[in-house]
């Protein structure tokens, strides 16, 4: 809480400095401006962290549920849904998991397909839970083509992914 107060107070200081008629240039004044901005800069990046959700990243396993309802029913939510819940698993599974070729790659038509359809639609596209989603996508089928389907993501990419899901589902509850 006490760091929201003094990220306000930077901010607003910071930015009253914009609004001030024009001074002579000297060097005094310009450090001044600049030591109000590093500062400001350096509340923000403490704080950033604490206003955000912290996600909690699941241990890999190699042990799950495949999944045998692979395809698009061409309803928006249902699909983006069942693409972000075999994505999840994906991002879960760990090094010899049973399958995970076949997964990865199964997984992989069904992220093409998906944006591949839903991008044409201007108020599919528009949404938010198609725009992060799609980032996802971007994030996962980047690292089966870097990777290969049989190499687990790592630990900063998984949470990241994890983060954006969360986003997701969020996006979704709320039907945007």
């Amino acid at each position: 809480m006490m760091r929201t107060v003094y990220l306000c107070m930077a901010l607003l200081a910071g930015s009253a400095v914009a609004f001030e008629a024009p001074a002579p240039a000297n060097r005094r004044a310009f450090l001044a401006k600049v030591a109000t901005g590093a500062a400001s800069a350096a509340l923000v990046s403490q704080a950033a962290p604490a206003l955000a959700l912290e996600i909690e990243v699941p241990t890999q396993s190699t042990s799950y549920t495949y999944p045998e309802d692979w395809g698009l029913s061409y309803e928006y939510n249902a699909d983006a849904a069942k693409v972000r819940g075999h994505m999840v698993i994906a991002t879960g599974l760990a090094k010899g998991s049973e399958n995970m070729e076949t997964f990865g790659k199964n997984l992989k038509k069904e992220m093409i397909e998906f944006v591949s359809y839903y991008r044409r639609f201007p108020k599919v596209a528009g949404k938010p839970s198609f725009s992060t989603l799609y980032t996802s996508i971007n994030v996962l089928a980047g690292h089966y083509t870097s990777y290969g389907f049989k190499y687990p993501l790592p630990e900063k990419r998984r949470k990241r992914l994890y983060q954006e899901y969360a986003e997701i589902d969020k996006s979704l509850r709320r039907n945007r």
